[in-house]
């Protein structure tokens, strides 16, 4: 194939929409790009964190668990967990305020973890609407290059074998709008995959830390029951 005489035989209109193509494509990788680095931080900085906090939090040092979710931003559950954490510390010493402490956060929780979506969702709406219209987008490339063949054809008259230059021409943007759309979905999904993931492993330490809470509470029940049995 000599892709420079196909791209010298080509009609301006056909021009301009294999460059938006391309673009689209372009525009699928970048994203694609910034979504796996985003999400090989938090993957990296995750691991580096949960053992710590949890450590921190069976000591019950409040205080190193504060800054550890300080020093791991880029952590998802160092995020939600500090944040949730960060808003319950005040109360976690009030044996009065156990239980409010303990729905204050389930509900920091549940609000992190939509803010959180709502960032993280950022740039798949790219991918899914690349992976919807392109092929649309060189299928209206072929039409025209094609309309153009045929219009071609009943001007100057001769046979198929006359255009079929020009509908091979034409077919390139197809192909080059499938190209630009198969990738763009397999990214829109395994981004889909890894969120669902994230947000599961969300759920799992929001739950532990609640059962943290409770069990801590519990222990001092127990402890002041007991001292006031003795008593």
């Amino acid at each position: 194939m000599d892709f420079a005489k196909i791209w010298e035989d080509t009609g301006m209109i056909n021009r301009g929409i294999v460059i938006f193509l391309i673009l689209m494509s372009i525009a699928s990788l970048t994203v694609a790009i910034w979504k796996w680095l985003i999400f090989r931080r938090m993957s990296r900085d995750t691991k580096q964190f949960a053992p710590q906090f949890s450590s921190a939090l069976e000591a019950e040092n409040i205080p190193e668990a504060l800054a550890l979710a300080d020093q791991y931003p880029k952590s998802h559950v160092a995020r939600v967990l500090g944040e949730a954490l960060r808003e319950v510390a005040p109360l976690l010493n009030d044996p009065r305020a156990a239980g409010a402490a303990i729905v204050s956060c389930e509900r920091s929780v549940e609000r992190e973890q939509i803010l959180l979506a709502n960032e993280l969702k950022q740039g798949l709406g790219i991918l899914a609407t690349i992976g919807a219209t392109a092929p649309f987008v060189g299928l209206l490339g072929t039409t025209l290059g094609i309309v153009n063949s045929f219009m071609g054809m009943a001007e100057q008259g001769g046979g198929l074998e006359a255009v079929s230059g020009g509908i091979a021409e034409a077919l390139i943007a197809t192909a080059i709008g499938l190209v630009a759309a198969i990738p763009a979905v397999w990214l829109y999904n395994y981004f889909t995959a890894r969120l669902d993931t994230l947000f599961s492993e969300l759920a799992y330490a929001g739950r532990e830390m609640i059962d943290w809470m409770m069990t801590r509470q519990a222990r001092r029940d127990i402890g002041a029951g007991t001292a006031n049995y003795g008593g």
